[in-house]
């Protein structure tokens, strides 16, 4: 006689209760992570210190039981959300109990505890198959954009230099005019005078606004394919 197949708890299917008490947990350490790095919240330090004890040691209890009652135990240490659960305990103990003061600097991946998110939100998760998705067409638009921006930064180099030596000094130099032309913000602290810039320039605006548009309409084709196949089943 063959005993029943006990089945493994998975992380995604916890009872609810665990899910809100996370999450929970969640908020209030980055909300006393803000709050510690505050001057007037010094003489509190004691209670943010045993605050974080608490909170690590409750997603230490969480990641190691739920890789314990894991059906696959091999595989879930290695996947993205757990890895991100590990960086949100990781720092505290490199931190605590020996004099590495360099490794405090570790402490900073705490903010990756508002990744933890992802686990519960399915806008989330749509939003990591979206990118996944259109990475190929986001990389073309990059490599297009680096392109356009070293073109520009050549033309408004040759065209506006001699007018204007102490603005444009190199062609480094005004890749910053560049960017923040093609991105269409605009600070102002580098504008061209002569004619042939001045053309240079509002071609290289409407070229921003069309790159732009690109990725916007890969993600929402992205978006509306990924809702399709949810309907589908």
């Amino acid at each position: 006689m063959t005993k029943p197949k006990v089945n493994a708890v998975d992380r995604d299917n916890s009872p609810p209760i665990i899910e809100w008490t996370i999450l929970v947990l969640i908020v209030y350490s980055i909300i006393t992570m803000i709050l510690e790095s505050l001057p007037e919240m010094k003489p509190y330090s004691a209670f943010f210190e045993w605050s974080e004890l608490v909170v690590v040691v409750i997603f230490t209890i969480e990641y190691f039981t739920f890789w314990a009652l894991s059906s696959n135990k091999r595989k879930y240490p290695f996947e993205f959300l757990h890895v991100i659960d590990l960086l949100a305990i990781i720092p505290f103990y490199l931190t605590t109990g020996f004099d590495l003061r360099a490794l405090r600097s570790c402490r900073l991946l705490r903010v990756f505890r508002i990744m933890k998110f992802a686990r519960y939100s399915r806008s989330i998760q749509l939003l990591g198959k979206i990118f996944t998705r259109v990475a190929p067409d986001l990389v073309i638009c990059l490599i297009i954009s680096a392109v356009v921006i070293l073109i520009s930064s050549c033309g408004i180099y040759y065209a506006e230099h001699e007018t204007q030596p102490d603005v444009f000094t190199s062609i480094p130099e005004a890749l910053w005019w560049s960017i923040v032309t093609l991105t269409t913000v605009g600070y102002g602290d580098a504008v061209p005078i002569t004619a042939l810039g001045r053309l240079f320039a509002g071609v290289l605006m409407f070229t921003g606004i069309g790159l732009i548009a690109f990725p916007t309409s890969f993600i929402t084709s992205a978006i509306g394919e990924i809702r399709q196949e949810e309907r589908n089943g």
